[in-house]
């Protein structure tokens, strides 16, 4: 991996912690914000403009900005600590799982556009879908077919929780009631 790389890894790790420890929410919503900008930017680096735009779209854009509106709709609360305490026990046993969990993992991976990875291994799958899927489904782009006809349950699933998040959260706006 590259030098960018592991300065994004950084990155996202240290938004990650950083939103779980800050107390104060603005200081949360914006430090989460980044983390969610960080990770389309990993995202496109590893190839899946797809993933990317939602990411950016939906983490970096709309939900900060729901969580924007609500704090200003709703009272915030004060802290008088800048982060929370760091219970030493937890971040042990998180970071043994963590560090078990890359040592198993990271060695399985594909290198990032090698030419053993499933999809250049086998390329009769790729092909098919490039061929087939205007015949099966009507849709000029292969893409767009696939997400639409192949994985329609999935992607109609997904419309429904961001509808459903976005019903809820302007229901919760309007029933604030403000002393």
């Amino acid at each position: 991996m590259s030098l960018f790389a592991y300065s994004l890894a950084v990155f996202i790790l240290a938004t990650a912690v950083a939103t779980a420890l800050f107390r104060d929410v603005l200081s949360v919503i914006i430090v989460f914000g980044a983390y969610s900008l960080g990770m389309a930017i990993l995202y496109t680096f590893l190839l899946a403009p797809d993933v990317a735009m939602t990411e950016a779209a939906i983490g970096a854009g709309v939900t900060t900005l729901l969580l924007l509106l609500t704090i200003a709709r709703t009272t915030r609360p004060t802290t008088d600590r800048l982060m929370e305490r760091i219970h030493v026990p937890g971040v042990v046993a998180v970071g043994a799982f963590v560090l078990v969990l890359c040592t198993a993992v990271l060695p399985e991976m594909y290198p990032l556009g090698g030419l053993e990875t499933p999809i250049w291994s086998h390329p009769e799958v790729t092909q098919h879908y490039i061929t087939e899927t205007y015949e099966q489904t009507g849709v000029e782009n292969a893409v767009t077919s696939v997400l639409a006809a192949y994985r329609g349950f999935d992607t109609f699933g997904e419309a429904v929780v961001v509808f459903a998040a976005g019903v809820s959260t302007l229901v919760v706006l309007k029933r604030e009631v403000f002393a």
